[in-house]
């Protein structure tokens, strides 16, 4: 198992406590839930079951029933059970006469259980409520992969289950130290250059990893990935937004706008583009998104908590609205002819400066300041009749603003004398329109560092490699 070690102590406290407990993990479709609980728990499941997609409610409890009997061979004289609330007293019956000390119940794939009048959801509150709640012994998980459902009948349930589950764990895509780790659990070579540019495509999802092959470059596996007519992610965007969400049209309009938007929107603006009516509709889709790491808010700077930037982080997703989805199949080989190509180095360092939002905790430690009260936000702003954008502000307790210039290169990092006017009068305008009194240090995040000999004296308070976000 790599990563996920927050997310096993948890689970492994959870397995040594002396009341009982009901697990929630979810998160997005391929980010390993069903394999971290496995891990965990593989030998100790006193009761496991995966929901069938796609059936009505005779095969499931066909598959609760035949699984009942596996773990509880004694139960094979009843009956197959008429409804669930007979399956769970049947599952009752065997707790009861089960000699586990703690008894781990695995519900996976939970939302393909229920359906219109299947009556499911009453039958597992009836469960927990009046039977396992009450007890000291039940470690009950469940998770799924249609976050919409997990979110809303779980997470946020206003019915029987509201504020029933004990503990929640959205296990979001693996880190750049996480895949740096698992590609090497499997023998790769891959320098962090290469680790970060398959991050860039496919971000930390474990599944897409899998598939990477050790004898070809990061480029490569991209390529055969993601344009060649076979290729596992060439098609994997609908099929992904389908199984997570229920009517994904519209959560796919809000990620199709946000993909063309790479510096943020706001709300108002996001939903006016992506023809969506402001209200409770639209905050629970901007709600769901969130939960499963599609997209993020962040505050702006100078302004209200109220105030935020929505932007797209889903690597994935980025990189097929920008790329594969209009790529011809024909052209099986466009992500290998396009390395140079202007448009493809704007998105490099777009989503490298992602990748570093993404990794502000290892930002803040390398700064030293991870013990200091900070507030990361974005800025757009104005003076003088100069407009300037700053991707990353950390405003830090000890009187002390950090403005964040990302830059992905293949070479050490050349700060001319445009750019070096630029920034000072990036600086500038901040300084003038915040009326700050604060210390401004201008911090740089490159792949390989900055050039000697530029323009970067007395401008660079701060130089940070790639090396940091691992």
């Amino acid at each position: 198992m790599v990563g996920r070690q927050e997310e096993i102590k948890i689970l492994q406290s959870l397995d040594q406590a002396d009341k009982s407990a009901f697990v929630a993990v979810y998160g997005r479709r391929r980010v390993g839930k069903t394999y971290l609980v496995r891990h965990v728990f593989e030998e100790k499941f006193t009761f496991h079951l995966t929901g069938i997609a796609n059936v009505g409610l005779q095969p499931q409890l066909a598959n609760f029933y035949a699984a009942l009997v596996r773990y509880f061979p004694w139960l094979e004289d009843k009956p197959m059970p008429v409804d669930w609330f007979q399956a769970f007293q049947y599952l009752i019956s065997a707790l009861e006469r089960s000699q586990d000390v703690r008894k781990v119940l695995f519900l996976d794939e939970l939302p393909w259980f229920d359906y219109p009048r299947s009556g499911f959801i009453p039958a597992l509150e009836h469960f927990w409520n009046s039977f396992a709640s009450a007890r000291r012994d039940i470690l009950l998980l469940v998770c799924g992969s249609a976050a919409s459902w997990m979110i809303n009948n779980l997470i946020n349930n206003r019915g029987g289950l509201h504020n029933r589950v004990t503990h929640r764990i959205r296990l979001d895509p693996f880190t750049l130290n996480e895949c740096e780790a698992f590609l090497q659990q499997k023998s790769f070579t891959y320098d962090r250059y290469q680790i970060v540019q398959l991050y860039m495509a496919l971000g930390g999802i474990p599944f897409y990893l899998e598939a990477v092959s050790p004898e070809k470059s990061a480029a490569q596996n991209i390529n055969d990935l993601c344009f060649s007519p076979r290729g596992m992610l060439r098609k994997e965007f609908d099929s992904l937004l389908a199984s997570l969400f229920k009517n994904a049209g519209k959560h796919i309009a809000i990620i199709e706008v946000l993909a063309k938007k790479a510096k943020g929107l706001e709300r108002g603006e996001l939903l006016k583009l992506a023809k969506l009516t402001d209200g409770g509709s639209a905050s629970k889709i901007l709600g769901e998104l969130e939960e499963s790491s599609f997209i993020k808010k962040y505050p702006a700077f100078g302004k209200s908590n109220r105030y935020v930037l929505y932007q797209l982080v889903d690597f994935y997703s980025l990189f097929y609205l920008k790329f594969i989805k209009n790529s011809s199949e024909l052209d099986k080989d466009f992500w290998l002819n396009s390395l140079d190509n202007p448009e493809v180095r704007a998105w490099s360092g777009y989503s490298f400066e992602q990748v570093c939002l993404a990794h502000l905790d290892k930002i803040k430690q390398a700064l030293g300041i991870s013990g200091i009260q900070t507030r990361s936000s974005a800025w757009v702003g104005e003076s003088g009749g100069q407009k300037a954008q700053i991707d990353l502000v950390i405003d830090r307790r000890d009187h002390v603003i950090n403005l964040c210039e990302m830059k992905f290169s293949l070479n050490p990092f050349e700060i001319n004398k445009s750019y070096a006017d630029d920034l000072r009068t990036k600086i500038g305008v901040f300084k003038s329109a915040t009326q700050t009194k604060k210390a401004v240090f201008l911090t740089l995040i490159t792949t390989f560092g900055i050039q000697a000999g530029g323009h970067a004296g007395g401008l660079v308070q701060n130089s940070l490699t790639v090396d940091v976000l691992f």
